[in-house]
């Protein structure tokens, strides 16, 4: 249902497609950067590494969902998804790093670092797709027939 006075709604898809890139990045990235921090600090630290990507990894695919489906409904939701989203996978990323003890197995430094570094390629992920894509702030335009071919007749 539309409000009076609001423009159509896009039929364009939301395209969340840089979830699979930022994956497959972050997951090859964390592989080399867990066997260099297994080798110099150890096996907590290579799982420190590990577990900092995927929560990163995780967050930003929960993050994209969750902002695709707001928008599929209204456009309007988009901010408010993306607000109360970051919020929750802030206070998770609280609880996650404050539950993990502080001489326990798993290294916390190489897990934070990790999830500072994560960060920072997602976002480098994400800035090139949407540099490297067509994307449209208005309706595209309709196709133009080409002049030259003759129309067809039915």
């Amino acid at each position: 249902m539309t409000r009076p006075g609001t423009p159509p709604r896009s039929d364009a898809p939301w395209d969340i497609s840089f979830l699979r890139v930022g994956t497959g990045v972050t997951g090859a990235t964390a592989l080399v950067a867990a066997v260099a921090a297994g080798l110099v600090g150890g096996w907590g630290s290579a799982a420190g590494v590990l577990a900092g990507a995927l929560v990163v990894t995780a967050f930003f695919c929960v993050s994209a969902v969750v902002i695709a489906r707001a928008g599929r409904v209204d456009d309007s939701l988009t901010l408010p998804a993306a607000m109360g989203t970051f919020l929750v996978k802030a206070l998770v990323l609280f609880l996650v790093l404050g539950a993990v003890p502080e001489d326990g197995w798993l290294d916390r430094l190489a897990l934070a670092w990790t999830v500072i570094a994560a960060t920072l390629l997602w976002g480098a992920v994400q800035a090139r797709w949407v540099w490297t894509r067509q994307l449209y702030y208005v309706p595209p335009p309709a196709a133009q027939p080409d002049p030259e071919k003759p129309a067809s007749r039915g």
